[in-house]
């Protein structure tokens, strides 16, 4: 189990860096150009701050699995991982239209792979939570 957080923390920074290229990959200066500058503003920063934890979360796994798995603390800060997770895998569910993946193959492909990766992520966690 201390490889597979292991393996979590190094796919939890790269996911982290993704986040950089958003605004660009997404086109943001044009698509919120009409928005109020709060609201630009707003969403740059709560990205910043999604990809700041998710890098907190990667480097606490790749610096202290063991700890994770070791310790009561560890196991409620991972069930704390594996609850955010599982909350993010809902998400993938609930929170995107299927108009956006449906009949699309590589949005499709894109959706499954995230179904895949939260699952494998609030998984792991999650017994590591609870075991």
């Amino acid at each position: 189990m201390v490889l597979q957080l292991r393996i979590i923390g190094l796919a939890l920074v790269v996911l982290a860096l993704l986040h950089a290229a958003f605004a660009r990959y997404f086109n943001w200066r044009t698509e919120f150009a009409p928005v109020s500058l709060i609201n630009r503003q707003m969403m740059y920063v709560h990205t910043f701050f999604v990809a700041f934890v998710v890098l907190l979360m990667g480097v606490l796994c790749l610096t202290s699995a063991p700890e994770l798995l070791g310790t009561p603390l560890g196991r409620r800060v991972a069930l704390g991982c594996g609850i955010f997770w599982l909350a993010r895998l809902l998400i993938q569910f609930f929170g995107y239209s299927p108009e956006l993946w449906r009949g699309k193959r590589f949005e499709t492909c894109v959706h499954l792979i995230f179904i895949a990766c939260w699952s494998y992520l609030s998984g792991v966690f999650l017994l590591a939570g609870l075991g």
